[in-house]
């Protein structure tokens, strides 16, 4: 929440002020990009060994420091403390994975059709990256981006989100620590200004690549404005993941899965479930056992003890849920548990973890992304009906389901039309896996050997003798 006049930012908590920041302009931005291109001739010209120490400092202090990092996490943006050093963890090994993966970006030899020709494939640097963050995990995100950009050879301008900005500064503060030179990594912080920045960013012809992560309407906007230049562009954006429960699934490991995967962050991650599809025949006993879990989800700050679902990031997000939840209401969905705002006895922004069964394909909720504790749940009778249903949406970042039947397996994990599957686990995000989606969920990978290249040029040389 900002006050307009200071530009504050206060915790979505107790909504107590933190602090105040710069609203940074299109001015700021420009001297950040032209920073960033000063400092691009020498720091490109690095060998990959050097960058790789002063990254792998990056990472010991981001780890070193992970509880204060955290702290400030949750003070902004309302995370569990619990998870926030779970995104540190996560956050920090992109940094040291790209810090490794940077000394193998190999190139090719191709074997020439003429006896006098000699063909050499090399990968380059690109030049100046803009990285626009989103405040969901707003180290994360800035890590899985920054640390592949700057192994590659780029410089980076980051605009983080403006409920989150806090934790940008202070990560990129401990780059600065470990040796990363003035210019390589800028950081612009604004909140008046941010669609006036990302435009910039997009359009501004020293800029190589963007690299977003937010939803699907901003993505398109950028990606428009990016064509004017024909930059690189690597968009992660909004989710509408199904979660598939058969009925020779293992329901106690389910439950677990689905309560681990849902509620994380309080429901506001891309890669939650969104549509909890469940077989028939295991309906009633599958609802008893994840009823009973989300029963015992303590709410509450962030930095309580015990604290498994903190509030959510704004008013906006408060009052979207709850029409979601009236919508299916009206439509004749039926509340398990949960379902109405803490907002006035707890102060903050605050929604009970809900369960709703008798959710059908007609309710708000099955095309738009929740963002918040709630959690649909839809019956099914075969597997080619729920494969249809769970592919029924614009976008494809992720998807789950359960079973014990090797061959279903096979045949639903390559039928989902989604970048990500997680079989009987909800658990999917890690370095070395490619992090990305299909359809209108976005563009590119990050993570993984992948992740590399999309901070890379390929050129070709041709030799003649």
């Amino acid at each position: 929440m900002w006050d307009d006049d200071l530009h504050a930012r206060a915790d979505p908590g107790s909504l107590q002020t933190l602090g105040h920041l710069p609203d940074m302009d299109v001015g700021d931005v420009k001297r950040a990009i032209m920073a960033a291109s000063d400092a691009y001739t020498s720091w490109s010209k690095q060998t990959p060994a050097y960058r790789e120490q002063i990254l792998q400092k990056w990472y010991q202090l981001a780890k070193n420091h992970k509880s204060d990092l955290a702290r400030l996490m949750t003070l902004e943006s309302g995370k569990p403390v619990a998870e926030a050093e779970t995104e540190i963890e996560y956050g920090a090994s992109f940094i040291k994975w790209f810090a490794e993966e940077g000394r193998r970006a190999y190139g090719d030899h191709i074997p020439a059709p003429l006896p006098d020709r000699r063909y050499i494939v090399i990968k380059q640097p690109m030049g100046v990256v803009g990285v626009i963050t989103p405040w969901n995990f707003p180290i994360a995100m800035i890590t899985r981006k920054v640390s592949a950009a700057l192994a590659a050879g780029n410089t980076v301008v980051v605009k983080p989100a403006s409920e989150t900005p806090y934790s940008a500064l202070a990560l990129c503060e401990l780059a600065r620590r470990a040796g990363i030179p003035p210019g390589v990594l800028n950081v612009v912080t604004s909140h008046t200004y941010t669609s006036d920045i990302g435009s910039e960013l997009s359009t501004n012809p020293t800029v190589a690549k963007i690299s977003f992560t937010g939803s699907t309407k901003v993505g398109k906007k950028l990606m428009e404005l990016a064509s004017s230049t024909m930059k690189r562009v690597s968009f992660e954006l909004g989710g509408n993941a199904p979660f598939i429960v058969f009925d020779d699934a293992d329901l106690d490991k389910a439950a677990d899965g689905l309560i681990a995967c849902k509620f994380r962050n309080a429901g506001q991650t891309c890669v939650c479930p969104n549509r909890v599809y469940v077989h028939r025949s295991v309906r009633d006993q599958f609802v008893e056992r994840f009823v009973a879990r989300v029963k015992g989800l303590k709410i509450g700050h962030g930095l309580g003890q015990g604290t498994n679902i903190g509030p959510l990031i704004h008013e906006r997000a408060l009052a979207k849920v709850g029409e979601l939840v009236d919508d299916a209401v009206s439509k004749g969905a039926r509340v398990e548990c949960g379902g109405k705002s803490l907002r006035s006895e707890l102060g903050g922004y605050y929604y009970e973890p809900t369960v709703i069964t008798g959710a059908t394909d007609e309710m708000r909720f099955t095309q738009e992304e929740i963002f918040g504790p709630v959690c649909p749940v839809y019956e099914f009778d075969s597997v080619d009906e729920v494969v249809e249903r769970a592919n029924a949406s614009r976008v494809g970042l992720s998807g789950y389901f359960y079973s014990r039947d090797v061959g279903r397996v096979w045949q639903v994990a390559e039928a989902m039309q989604v970048g990500i599957v997680g079989v009987n686990t909800g658990s999917i995000s890690t370095e070395v896996g490619p992090f990305g989606g299909v359809k209108e969920s976005g563009i590119g990978r990050e993570g993984s050997k992948y992740g590399l290249d999309e901070y890379l040029n390929l050129k070709w040389i041709t030799i003649a003798f």
